[in-house]
């Protein structure tokens, strides 16, 4: 399933400079972008479902990859398996991020639910939450 998630991450890089090119990266702008590309790039709906699509699929063969993972008894190499760990976690940020650019409904509220569990820090965790909202 490596070779699988090395396909998955070139068409995922290919599919989102496309959409990076056409995509306005502004709160008030962001959800008419993705309109845009919809409607009006030609195939912009066609490589917008396969970016989205495509994340799913590079999750489905990323816990396929951790299941042989432990079928095989990968933790055991501690480097390596720390090293995917925090590959993981990498790679579900930067899921979120990509699930919060579209800046619609389920996009904000997705990232009000997220970052306000932050909140639950003691002494710091309503600071760190505006720190990560900035003046939004």
């Amino acid at each position: 399933f490596g070779s699988l998630l090395g396909l998955c991450l070139i068409a995922q890089i290919a599919t989102g400079l496309f959409l990076a090119m056409h995509y306005t990266a502004d709160t008030s702008l962001a959800f008419s972008s993705i309109a845009h590309i919809c409607r009006d790039v030609n195939n912009g709906w066609l490589l917008r479902n396969l970016h989205a699509n495509g994340a799913s699929f590079f999750f489905i063969c990323i816990y396929f990859h951790i299941g042989r993972g432990l079928y095989y008894g990968s933790y055991l190499y501690k480097e390596t398996w720390n090293i995917g760990v925090i590959l993981l976690l990498l790679v579900m940020a930067t899921a979120f991020v990509g699930y919060v650019l579209p800046w619609g409904q389920m996009s904000f509220w997705g990232a009000t639910v997220i970052t306000n569990l932050l909140s639950a820090a003691p002494y710091i965790g309503s600071d760190l939450v505006q720190w990560i909202w900035g003046g939004f």
